[in-house]
Parts: C-alpha cells; sequence; structure tokens
C-alpha cells in the first residue's frame, strides 16, 4: 500500500485554512474570498470544510488498514465513542468561556457534525464493499435531494422555510440553533449532516484508489478526470438543486469533492514527484495534529474575551493596533495569518517531540 505524502500535505493546509476563515480580526473587515459565500454559490472559503470532510475520511482508510478492523460489537462500540468525544468536545466549545446561557445554547456545530459523520461513515465501511459504499452514497444523496424537496420546490431551498431548519427546531427548539443569520437556523443542521457522510466516504474510496495506484502519474490522471466530472456533474445538479454549503446540498457534496480531487492531484505532482521539502513538510507538520490544533485554536480565541485592555477585549485590541498602521481589512488578515503562523508553530514543536494527540 503507497503512503502518499500529498494526503498529509492537503490536511495541514486544510488546517491552516480552517484557522485563516475563523480568525479574522474583524468580521465587518474581511477579504471576500475569506467568507461564506451569503447562501447560494460556492466561494473558496466553502470548500475548506468539505476538503476536511474528506481528510477525515481519509485519515479513517488508514486507521481501518493498520488494525485491519473488521465489522464487530466492540469495534462499532469504539468507534460510537470516538464519534461522541468529538461531539462533546464541539458542545463544549460552544459552551466555553461560560457566558451562554444553557437555555440558548447552540447544541450543533463543526466538531458535532465530523463526530456523527464519523461514525455514520466509519459503520458504513465496517459493513460494506467499495460497490456497497458507492452504492449508498448515491442513494444517499438522491434520498437527501427529495427530502428538501418534500416540503415544496418553492420552499425547498429558501433560508425559512427549507426542512433541515424545520427538523432541527423541532428536534432541538429555536434557541438551540445558531442566529447568525438573524433567525434559527443551523449550517451544521441534523439532515444536512446526512450528505455530509457521503464527503466522508468520497475520502476514503479515492484515498482508497490513491493507494492502490502504484504509478503517482497514473494517480494525477485518475484524479483530474474524477475531479473534473465530478465538478462538471455538480455544475449540471446546480439547475435542479442549488450549489449551497449552509444546506450541504447534494449538488454541493459532488461540485467540492470534484474540487477536492484536483488539489489532491495538484498536491501528489507537487509532494510525491517534484517533492520540494521546504514547503511541504511545513503542511505536513501543520496536518500531524489536526483536531487538537483546531480545538486549540478555538479556545484560543475565545478566551480573548476574558481578557479586557480598557473597554476592548484583548482580540479586539491587538486588532486595532494592527488598523493603525494598515487598512482595515488588511488588518483584519493580518490578525488571521499571525495566528496561523503561531498554531504552526505549536504544530511543530509537538511534531518535533513527536507527540500525536489523538481521540
Amino acid at each position: 500500500m503507497t503512503r502518499y505524502k500529498a494526503l498529509d500535505a492537503m490536511r495541514g493546509l486544510t488546517i491552516a485554512l480552517m484557522i485563516l476563515v475563523n480568525t479574522p480580526g474583524s468580521w465587518s473587515h474581511v477579504y471576500a474570498p475569506l467568507l461564506h459565500a451569503d447562501w447560494h454559490g460556492c466561494t473558496p472559503t466553502d470548500v475548506i470544510f468539505p476538503f476536511f470532510m474528506i481528510i477525515i475520511g481519509s485519515a479513517m482508510f488508514f486507521s481501518f488498514k493498520k488494525t485491519n478492523s473488521a465489522a464487530s460489537a466492540s469495534q462499532v462500540l469504539r468507534l460510537v465513542k470516538r464519534g461522541a468525544i468529538i461531539f462533546a468536545i464541539g458542545l463544549a466549545l460552544n459552551i466555553y468561556p461560560f457566558t451562554t446561557n444553557i437555555e440558548n445554547l447552540r447544541i450543533l456545530g463543526v466538531l458535532q457534525r465530523i463526530g456523527i459523520a464519523y461514525i455514520l461513515a466509519s459503520i458504513c465501511v465496517l459493513f460494506l464493499n467499495r460497490r456497497g459504499v458507492l452504492t449508498l452514497s448515491v442513494i444517499t444523496l438522491i434520498a437527501y435531494w427529495l427530502l428538501l424537496l418534500s416540503i415544496g420546490a418553492e420552499n425547498a431551498y429558501t433560508l425559512e422555510h427549507n426542512l433541515v431548519r424545520a427538523v432541527d427546531i423541532a428536534v432541538l427548539g429555536e434557541s438551540h440553533l445558531w442566529q447568525g443569520k438573524g433567525l434559527a437556523f443551523d449550517p451544521e443542521g441534523l439532515i444536512s449532516t446526512l450528505p455530509a457522510v457521503v464527503s466522508v466516504l468520497f475520502g476514503f474510496e479515492v484515498t482508497r484508489l490513491l493507494t492502490s495506484t502504484s504509478s503517482q502519474w497514473a494517480s494525477i490522471k485518475r484524479l483530474l478526470v474524477i475531479g473534473v466530472v465530478a465538478v462538471v456533474i455538480g455544475q449540471l445538479t446546480s439547475m435542479v438543486m442549488p450549489i449551497n454549503k449552509s444546506l450541504w446540498t447534494s449538488s454541493f457534496v459532488i461540485y467540492t469533492s470534484g474540487i477536492a480531487c484536483i488539489v489532491l492531484a495538484f498536491f501528489v505532482w507537487l509532494c510525491d514527484i517534484v517533492k520540494p521539502e521546504r514547503l511541504v513538510n511545513p503542511l505536513i507538520v501543520y496536518g500531524s495534529n489536526p483536531l487538537f490544533i483546531y480545538v486549540l485554536s478555538a479556545v484560543w480565541v475565545l478566551s480573548y474575551s476574558l481578557i479586557n485592555i480598557g473597554e476592548l477585549n484583548l482580540g479586539d485590541w491587538m486588532y486595532q493596533q494592527l488598523a493603525l498602521v494598515m487598512s482595515a481589512k488588511l488588518a483584519s488578515f493580518t490578525f488571521a495569518l499571525l495566528h496561523v503562523i503561531g498554531f504552526w508553530v505549536i504544530s511543530n514543536i509537538l511534531y518535533k517531540r513527536k507527540i500525536f494527540i489523538k481521540i
């Protein structure tokens, strides 16, 4: 089985980009490509979370291969436990720094989606062969499309009336959902996590394909073909189902999976053929403790609200100092970039000491 550095480097880039887009100095001053699409559409920022889900599927492949995992009650229990821990960490981040009332606590989130998707995807690959995984993925995407349409085509993809929101309100209640769009709607909703599982399964199967191909150039060709075809299909299906990250529509899954394949093909060329160590190694370092670094970055930034300098918290104060010497948007970007560099330093310390924190 061939191990590609491209996968490790792409994981590192994904973590770096997640920190970059999640940590602006001011949300009021952000360059457009570093923001999510307001509703329909897909910006560069919108592909980062799907990339991370695909990378989780890739890591799952190597984990299962290493342990020769077979379907059993104990193995399923272990996978459920791991997913539940990831979910619990995400919920704890929603609670921290302990200023939110339980009555208004957001229950869902990025890590919560990862935890649920990890459980469902890992069980799928335990019990199904390659054909079974691919068949289930297609069925899931079609079924999700039909589910969204079940409330009527005129409401299926609207912010206020979509099925994802309706289910979340019925199960969790409005006060426990994200309120960022001016009303209760969670972009990491319960049923919209189902197509996100397909993103994880896609990562698993692409890695299986990649590692079974002996020639790196042949891998690049396969990835490019799959990527281009998926992007085209994603665009075609968007004519009847908009590409929408907040709803994680089936067209969004196909489109972003295609982009991920094209990017991965580039990384295979760069990391496994050209091999510029000074460029590749820092990315590999960044991807060596992905979940830990992501959680640490979230806790770090949230902790700024606990430290006040005058009338500003520490984060706002640091941004204001940057804004004194550069434009507002550049200051906001620089603030985020400094955090990316800082967390790389922490990653590098852990990597050199061979400390790999896993759940």
